[in-house]
């Protein structure tokens, strides 16, 4: 659960959280809170999840191949982080999408008739949690979610490596839904006042922006892995 309060973690995510939008209905307080909290948990859940599903992956490859990983690929990959988190911070300040994906859904007419249609993912009315499953995937490559595996990868069988992965993983599932739940709660107010709607998106992108930003920096000039 520790794992997930992570500066980087907690930009990430943050990111998916500001862009959320509640529906515009009358309600209690109380319930508006709680749709807040679960819808932002929520969210956070699911970067938990796809960060644990790249370390399972990870784990078992590094111990099924007996294979070693420089410090270097490591290094590297967390790099490619920072480079998403620069790429979220600006997107999430600017409010746009630098890249628009379309896909299709289907369904059946009572006649047997199947009809698709298209959708935008931008659309506010019809949101995904894939984005957030994706950026968790891609942050489980680096930081310190790789010493996990390269720990597991020491245990004696296959099952106590899962076993070691997936209990982190949990934890840290629980720890993210926690965290999106927290950064979620100023949307109580921004649902209400467009004005700090705006104030938590930019304040959201440019953390994300800065933390980026200092792994990159810390990578590519103090780590030196470019030869820089």
């Amino acid at each position: 659960m520790q794992h997930a309060f992570e500066p980087d973690h907690v930009a990430a995510v943050s990111t998916q959280v500001s862009n959320s939008k509640l529906k515009q209905k009358k309600k209690s307080a109380i319930n508006l809170l709680f749709e807040t909290f679960t819808k932002s948990s929520v969210l956070g859940a699911i970067w938990g999840a796809g960060h644990t599903t790249t370390l399972v992956l990870m784990g078992l490859l590094i111990y099924a191949m007996a294979i070693t990983i420089q410090e270097q690929v490591f290094q590297g990959l967390e790099f490619v982080v920072g480079i998403m988190l620069v790429f979220l911070g600006i997107t999430t300040a600017i409010n746009k999408r630098l890249f628009k994906f379309r896909h299709s859904h289907h369904h059946r007419h009572e006649d047997g008739t199947i009809h698709f249609h298209e959708h935008d993912h931008n659309k506010s009315g019809h949101r995904h949690g894939h984005k957030s499953y994706v950026i968790g995937l891609i942050h489980g490559l680096a930081g310190s979610g790789s010493l996990v595996v390269l720990t597991a990868a020491t245990l004696d069988n296959v099952g106590m490596v899962l076993s070691f992965i997936l209990i982190f993983g949990v934890g840290s599932v629980i720890g993210m839904a926690l965290v999106g739940g927290l950064i979620g709660m100023p949307l109580v107010l921004a649902n209400k006042m467009g004005k700090i709607q705006k104030v938590f998106r930019y304040a959201a992108g440019l953390f994300s922006l800065m933390i980026g930003a200092n792994i990159m920096y810390e990578i590519a000039v103090l780590g030196n892995i470019f030869g820089f």
